[in-house]
């Protein structure tokens, strides 16, 4: 044990006990809440102050600077916040808001972590315990309400019982497959008391995946085998891969057996794509006729760390059921075999399970593949790519194309940039062709239920998570709508992000959709143009409007080279109107 530590921790909570008013002995339900924070090693949380956070936010402040509250504008946007943090740090995210509409507006963000596998934890303040019934303001059954998006929840009845909640939340989020929890604090129980050495934690389950396990020895040893015996494997990888950050295990994977590397959209960036061995995305969205041909072409598939969902298989046409030997690596059990007969199932950690299998093929290296096929079919895919994407990527055709966006953005973005995508417009065009040229997390995409308005808060986010590199938010302007009002957090925080809004003045990817299927009949989806960069500007952002294609590369560059905030409005072509590298769009 670390003596001076411990006697600091215990003479902050005296200290933090006198000024709530408790002995010395026994600390207040905030204190309690916040110590185990500190336990847990919580460094950043974001939220929305309310009545009943008072308590709360009484402790925060009692901390100082060794957690940093970063103040959002709404409870969802603070929670998309610390979705991206947690996704960046490999550490639980953590948002905090009050009750009633508080805990309901912080639900959407917890449903897309929860779906994608990333520890949020969302601390409610609730109504006093002894006021349930009586019809009190903002009365709400807060554990009902987030049952169903989350691994563990709990409204803490009495002050003795926080500390245990919090110890189950952190060991629920982080451990197995990773996801969400939920503690609610009422009032009354933040401002009781219980004893002050109740405090501890274990400080490893605040990073994720934590207690890490591995498939059985004889079932690596039958996917090293089908590994041996085959000509033509290809590798396809989702963001399990990037939260076990096990992306240069993948790596060294594919240069053993010489296997092609083709990316889920959460997955991007995993291999750097001027890598040799890097196909592209894989899937209905964002992919390319020369990457979905190279799935066909494998006589083996080997999955690691995705769910092999709709997009993934192409709706199970790419791969056909049982047409291919598969292996699939995912922490999680239960999507193993879930929509395809799987050869070898290998449900374990990512890094530990990639680790074991290559000193497998490693033992028995003349066996391994030596087929030149990965290589030939990346540079295929490769050549079709560029031709699709040449097409588009120098023209100066007022609306602008998006592929001479993306085209702008390689040109001017640097090579550790982060990007947090918006759904919609920007996802299918920075899938398909903007090429990642590091390898890691340099890509956030919102893919589980899809909703808009994550990019812009998401920045905030993957500031704090990553102060030093640069940061860049796309979105569509149908996606600016949802989340504007913070424009104000990152004015007021001065961050020295770079928001890119694309303008058509419609819900694109709806639009689109009628076009392609219900012949153009347009309903409901249009808007008017809005001037995006006069609203940033009011907001305190420096901002340019881009409306030929020959002042994109200036604009680009001179935002993202400012010491502060900026945003670039780009009033674009419009979905309709563009070759979408879409599946059902391109064929």
């Amino acid at each position: 044990m670390n003596i001076p530590k411990t006697r600091a921790k215990q003479a902050h909570l005296a200290e933090s006990a006198e000024a709530s008013g408790a002995t010395a002995n026994r600390i207040s339900g905030s204190v309690a809440a916040v110590s185990m924070l500190q336990e847990f090693g919580v460094k950043h949380i974001f939220g929305v102050c309310g009545d009943t956070s008072l308590p709360f936010y009484d402790a925060l402040r009692s901390v100082g600077n060794s957690i940093r509250h970063v103040l959002a504008r709404d409870e969802r946007c603070a929670a998309y916040m610390a979705d991206v943090y947690a996704r960046i740090t490999g550490r639980v995210g953590v948002v905090e808001g009050p009750s009633g509409a508080g805990a309901t507006y912080m639900l959407p963000g917890i449903v897309e972590a929860q779906g994608t596998t990333i520890p949020v934890l969302a601390i409610t303040s609730d109504i006093p315990v002894t006021g349930r019934d009586k019809f009190v303001l903002t009365e709400c059954d807060q554990e009902s309400l987030f049952r169903p998006f989350t691994k563990y929840t709990r409204v803490v009845e009495q002050a003795t019982c926080i500390p245990t909640a919090f110890r189950a939340a952190f060991t629920a989020m982080t451990s197995g497959t990773p996801g969400t929890a939920h503690i609610g604090l009422p009032y009354d129980v933040l401002k009781a008391d219980l004893p002050a050495n109740d405090v501890w934690g274990d400080p490893t389950l605040g990073q994720y995946p934590s207690r890490p396990q591995q498939p059985d020895d004889d079932k690596l040893e039958a996917a090293a085998e089908l590994i041996r015996t085959s000509r033509r494997p290809i590798i396809i990888t989702g963001g399990g891969t990037l939260h076990a950050m096990a992306h240069m295990e993948l790596i060294q994977l594919a240069e053993i057996i010489n296997a092609p590397v083709g990316t889920t959209i959460s997955a991007k960036g995993t291999i750097a794509e001027t890598h040799e061995l890097a196909l592209g995305t894989i899937g209905t969205n964002g992919s390319t006729p020369g990457a979905r041909d190279a799935v066909r072409e494998s006589d083996l598939v080997i999955y690691v760390g995705c769910r092999v969902g709709s997009v993934t298989s192409e709706k199970g046409a790419n791969p056909v059921n049982g047409e291919k030997p598969i292996i699939h690596i995912d922490i999680d059990p239960i999507c193993i075999g879930a929509n395809y007969k799987t050869d070898v199932a290998l449900p374990g950690h990512a890094k530990l399970t990639l680790a074991a299998l290559i000193k497998k093929l490693e033992a028995r290296q003349d066996r391994s593949v030596q087929s030149g096929w990965g290589r030939e079919a990346v540079c295929r895919a490769k050549d079709i790519r560029r031709a699709l994407f040449m097409k588009h990527a120098a023209s100066n055709d007022v609306p602008i194309y998006p592929e001479r966006i993306i085209a702008e953005m390689q040109k001017a973005l640097p090579d550790d940039v982060i990007v947090i995508s918006d759904p919609g417009t920007p996802t299918p065009y920075l899938c398909a062709f903007y090429e990642t040229r590091q390898s890691g997390r340099s890509f956030i995409f919102h893919r589980f239920h899809g909703g808009l308005g994550f990019s812009l808060p998401g920045v905030v986010g993957a500031y704090f998570a990553a102060p030093g590199r640069k940061i860049v938010g796309i979105m569509g302007d149908g996606s600016f709508g949802f989340s504007s009002g913070e424009l104000e957090t990152i004015s007021r925080l001065n961050l020295p992000v770079t928001l890119i809004v694309i303008n058509n003045a419609s819900f694109g990817w709806i639009k689109a959709g009628q076009q392609q299927s219900y012949g153009g009949r347009f309903f409901g989806v249009d808007f008017s143009k809005s001037d995006h960069a006069a609203i940033a500007a009011a907001y305190g952002l420096k901002t340019w409007k881009v409306e030929r294609p020959e002042q994109l590369a200036g604009a680009l560059s001179n935002a993202i080279a400012s010491a502060g905030p900026t945003l670039v409005e780009i009033i674009t072509r419009p979905l309709e109107q563009s070759e979408v590298p879409v599946t059902a769009y391109l064929g």
